[in-house]
This record gives structure tokens, sequence and C-alpha cells, in this order.
């Protein structure tokens, strides 16, 4: 595996980071359409670098990201963080950079306080939910048939798993 580390996302990593979210964009988790241009800023009010941890290689090139949010603005639910966005380059994949991706994401939820840590993965997605149960993840409810893409329904599937074990 390529020399990587994981490092808080930066306003100037806007780019980068927009390109590989287009490059990863897949059917397999994917509930929008494929993006086209013009894009939309990958920063926004709902999607602050803040929210992001970043794999660079020791170039600097960056290789993926994840989203860490709470999952509400309630304070009664602020001890738990959700992964809302989960993305690896073509090339790093198969490499360890999803896992090590999660659990940074484990290490910053705890850092904020969390006890708790949530996601939302599509029943089809194997290769992520192989990636979520393999890190402590269980499957906490399903919602059956909840999109339709490109003419299938697909389940969406909650996953959890506590930060205290």
């Amino acid at each position: 595996m390529p020399e990587s580390h994981i490092r808080p996302a930066l306003h100037t990593d806007e780019e980068a980071l927009g390109e590989l979210d287009r490059e990863t964009w897949s059917p397999l988790h994917a509930v929008q359409p494929r993006p086209r241009p013009p894009y939309d800023s990958f920063f926004d009010s709902n999607h602050r670098p803040e929210d992001f941890l970043v794999a660079e290689e020791a170039d600097g090139t960056v290789i993926g990201y994840i989203r860490l949010v709470p999952p509400t603005p309630l304070a009664c639910n602020q001890h738990v963080r959700q992964i809302q966005g989960l993305a690896v380059a073509d090339r790093a994949r198969g490499q360890g950079t999803g896992r090590a991706l999660v659990r940074a994401a484990f290490d910053q939820a705890r850092r904020q306080g969390a006890v708790r840590i949530t996601l939302r993965v599509l029943g089809h997605n194997r290769p992520a939910r192989a990636l979520y149960e393999s890190e402590g993840f269980a499957v906490e409810g399903v919602l059956p048939g909840e999109f339709c893409l490109d003419g299938q329904y697909v389940d969406d599937v909650m996953m959890g798993r506590s930060l205290t074990e």
C-alpha cells in the first residue's frame, strides 16, 4: 500500500474532493443522479470542511474522504455521530484506505464526545456492508425498497455500533 495518512479536510481540498466525488460516483452507493457540469461546490453550509477527514498519499494527492456529522441538530442526539459519505479513489481500493478512514472517524467521533456511531448504506452495496460489519457495525434497521434505482427497488440499511466497547 502506498504510504498515506489521514488528516482533517481544508478549504483548499475542495477541488480535489469534488473530483474524487465525481470519479467515485456509482449506482452502488449513490441515490442522486451522476453529477454533470457545471458542478456544484463540494463544500457548502451543510458540507463543511470540518465535517470531513481526508486520506492523502505522501505527495499530498487526495485518495479518499469520510464525512462525519451529528445525525440531527437536537441536543438529546449529540452523543451520536453519523458517517454520511465515504469515498476512496479506484486506484487506492483494496489497500486499507477505507478501513483507515472508518477507524479515523471512530477516533474523531470519540474526541467530539460521541459514544455511538451510525450510518446508512444501500442494501446492494455488499463491499461497503462487509467493511462496516468487519469494523463492528451491526444492522439496526432496514427500510425495504426505500429507493428505486435504475428500475430496481433497493433497501436502505441502517447500521450502528458503540464507541465505548
